[in-house]
């Protein structure tokens, strides 16, 4: 078991940020960590790197005891907090360098993570002449340094591009492979794209635990799709299963269908019929985001 949590409460004053929160994640697993802003999430990622103690309750990384053994707990977690803390004068190779020595690893470890994160063409630069994509590389980097089984990540791809944040998603579907992931994020789509299983929290307390392959069972879907050209809701309606439709934005459009099968195949089918271009066509998992609104409103 890479993660043990059982009965984790953290008061603040008279604030009770959790409240007796439960789960396990195994190895390898990617698990996203899901709730609106204020529900814990940070604080529960803060518990498991040892950052903060619990008020009451336990938890254990990789076997290793939080309350009793904080040093361990830390050696086997590498952790990318929300707000990414970099040293912005530094050159890349020279703040992993600088971290290598901290976590006592050799120096060819450096180039190792260097590669694994893509960070080849920009680790001659200074942190600071970075974008915001390779900044968050360079903070998976140095959470990778050491070479730990648990990746702990805080809103990993907040504030990328679209280029970026497929980037950084690829990335950590890959290491996934390898270790267990526990990532906190609000995006819906980001869970679908790279996790096994979702935990949503809200107010403290874990409302729902469960994984990807659960939730696609369900019997609804929703269709994102972009048109180079406006259409008519009630062409879009004559799709095979369609539920509704509803314009987004500009040529947007997100249908939903009465079915768990794939539809997007239909809709490619459609565009090709009525000689339009699709400019993003994207699956969108309707039970989770039903499931998130109505535990979390």
């Amino acid at each position: 078991m890479s993660i043990k949590v059982e009965n984790i409460t953290k008061v603040y004053g008279e604030q009770k940020a959790l409240h007796n929160v439960s789960f396990e994640i195994d190895k390898p697993e990617i698990v996203g960590f899901l709730g609106p802003n204020g529900a814990g999430k940070s604080t529960m990622m803060k518990i498991l790197t040892t950052f903060i103690n619990p008020t009451k309750g336990e938890a254990a990384v990789n076997g290793h005891d939080i309350n009793t053994n904080a040093k361990l707990v830390q050696q086997s977690v590498g952790y990318l907090p929300e707000h990414n803390p970099l040293y912005l004068e530094q050159y890349v190779r020279e703040y992993l360098d600088f971290n290598a020595k901290v976590y006592k690893v050799d120096k060819s470890r450096i180039e190792d993570v260097i590669n694994l994160t893509g960070l080849a063409p920009e680790a001659h630069k200074k942190i600071s002449q970075l974008s915001k994509g390779y900044r968050q590389r360079v903070g998976l980097a140095n959470a990778l340094l050491h070479n730990p089984d648990v990746l702990i990540l805080d809103e990993p791809t907040t504030g990328l591009d679209p280029n970026q944040l497929v980037a950084i998603r690829d990335l950590i579907k890959s290491i996934g492979k390898e270790k267990t992931v526990f990532l906190s994020t609000h995006i819906m789509q980001e869970v679908e794209a790279m996790c096994d299983r979702v935990i949503i929290i809200n107010k403290g307390e874990i409302v729902a635990n469960k994984k990807l392959t659960e939730l696609r069972e369900g019997q609804e879907q929703i269709v994102i799709v972009e048109f180079d050209y406006r259409v008519e809701d009630a062409f879009l309606l004559k799709l095979p299963n369609a539920k509704s439709v509803k314009n987004t934005h500009d040529f947007i459009y997100e249908i939903t269908f009465s079915t768990k099968d794939d539809m997007r195949s239909h809709v490619f089918d459609f565009a090709h019929d009525n000689e339009l271009k699709i400019l993003q066509l994207n699956q969108k998992n309707a039970s989770l985001e039903s499931m998130f609104r109505e535990l979390t409103a």
